[in-house]
This record gives C-alpha cells, sequence and structure tokens, in this order.
C-alpha cells in the first residue's frame, strides 16, 4: 500500500463503535463522512467535523453517492445474533457498498467478530461470508474480528492481535477489549502499510496500551491473494454449496475487481 486515504466514510458512524471511531480519524487528522438514516438523531452523537450523509446499508440506491470521493471505508456496523438480522444487515451491508463502488479501490476496515468461523452458527458464517467479499474485491483491506466489548480490568490495556480464530468458546473467556481501542485499530489500519491484508483477532490483556502499533500489525500472517477465507483460518466453506445471495454477490464483486486499470 503505497497511497494513504485522506477521506473517511464510517458505516455504522452512530453505534457503539462507530461513534469512537469518527472521534478517532478526526482525531488522527482524517475528513471524515458519516453513513447515517437520521442527521437530527446522528447530530447529537457524533463529534463536531464530521459530515453527515444520508444512506441505507440496507437500500442500495441510496449508497453510490455516499461512497464518491472517499478513498476509505471502516464498516462499525452490527446487529443482532439472529442470522437474519446478520444476512440481511451486517453481511448486506458489506455486499452493497463493496458493489456501489463499481470496482474503484479505497481502503477497507472491516469490524467483524472473535468466532467468526465458528462451525455450525448461521449469523457466525454471514458475518464470514462479508469477510470473503471484502478479501475478493481486490481492495486493500484489514479485518478486525474484536473480543467481547468492555469486559477488560483498568489495566488490561496491552493490545494483542491473534490469529487462526481458534477462540470459539461464546463467551468472554474467548478474550476482551475496550471499545475505543476497537475504533483505534481499525483507524490506526488505514495509515500503517502492515496493516494491509492482515485478518486477526482483537483483544486485551494487562499493561499499558501501545503508542504504535505497526510491529504488532507487522508480526501478522498475510492473507494469500486468491483465497477467500484468512491465512491461518480453518474454514469449509466451499463456494459451489454456498447460497445463491453469496455466490452472486461474490460474482458482481470479483468482477469489479478484474475491470480495474493494472
Amino acid at each position: 500500500m503505497t497511497n494513504h486515504p485522506s477521506t473517511v466514510l464510517i458505516a455504522g458512524a452512530t453505534g457503539s463503535i462507530g461513534r469512537y471511531a469518527a472521534a478517532e480519524a478526526i482525531r488522527q487528522g482524517y475528513t471524515v463522512r458519516a453513513l447515517v438514516r437520521d442527521k437530527a438523531r446522528a447530530a447529537k452523537t457524533l463529534p463536531d467535523g464530521v459530515e453527515l450523509v444520508v444512506g441505507d446499508l440496507t437500500l442500495p440506491k441510496t449508497l453510490a453517492a455516499v461512497v464518491q470521493e472517499v478513498d476509505a471505508i471502516v464498516f462499525t456496523h452490527g446487529s443482532t445474533t439472529s442470522e437474519r438480522d446478520v444476512r440481511d444487515n451486517d453481511y448486506a451491508g458489506v455486499a452493497n457498498v463493496l458493489k456501489a463502488l463499481r470496482g474503484r479501490r479505497v481502503r477497507i476496515a472491516l469490524m467483524t467478530a472473535i468466532g467468526t468461523t465458528r462451525p455450525g452458527v448461521a449469523y457466525a458464517t454471514w458475518k464470514l461470508r462479508s469477510e470473503r467479499l471484502v478479501r475478493a474485491s481486490g481492495n486493500p483491506y484489514s479485518i478486525v474480528r474484536p473480543g467481547w466489548f468492555d469486559y477488560n480490568q483498568p489495566d488490561q490495556r496491552k493490545i494483542i492481535m491473534l490469529q487462526g480464530d481458534k477462540r470459539q468458546a461464546g463467551s468472554p473467556a474467548d478474550g476482551v477489549i475496550a471499545r475505543d481501542q476497537i475504533a483505534r485499530v481499525l483507524i490506526d489500519s488505514l495509515r500503517i502499510d502492515a496493516a494491509d491484508h492482515k485478518t486477526l483477532e482483537l483483544i486485551a490483556d494487562h499493561g499499558p496500551e501501545q503508542d504504535d502499533l505497526t510491529a504488532v500489525f507487522d508480526s501478522l500472517t498475510a492473507d494469500p491473494e486468491g483465497p477467500l477465507d484468512a491465512a491461518e483460518d480453518n474454514v469449509n466453506l466451499p463456494v459451489t454449496n454456498e447460497p445463491e445471495t453469496f455466490r452472486q454477490d461474490l460474482a458482481t464483486i470479483s468482477a469489479g475487481n478484474n475491470k480495474r486499470e493494472p
């Protein structure tokens, strides 16, 4: 990654992570655009300096103008643990934005969740599918799978990045992390070259928070070009057996990647 972004779109900006992400992006000097459904409501929760743009992740026709003139997109949106909700909101939001880009290259930071690869967990599998679309899009990206929000102790601020998604208890035993730290990692990933094409589980350990996360990102294995899954994940989801919705989205987004100028 050679060109660092300057204008960031936050999807899910009024949510519990998105608010922190917007504030962190402002702090780091980005021009910040927030995707919102209600400007008046969003203005009460987002910091000064954030441009509010109206759109809906579930309505593709509202997104074309929203993604214009941004060179980074941070996905912090999330719904419930209902398969339908995650499919129709979390997954569809990523798919719709990627299609709205029409092959234009941007830097992406996607938040999903620790345990995304757990077999037999339907809602998690739709999060995994959104990750696959990001990898297939051809954009530079970081995929961040945070542990359980806000269960950390006050002295538990050291940022730890894991890979392979091996912690699958489905409880805070998998790891904990503060919301502001999730936002910091997402925004930091936009400017740290070592974060590109990295998929990680994010937790906190006892100790102070690091000033610079470059070395932490650098220690991770990059996802290989071509495969849809993360470098160290163990996933058995053949595309031929995937739902038609996903296969169509994958074909459209992959085609947009292939049409890019070399």
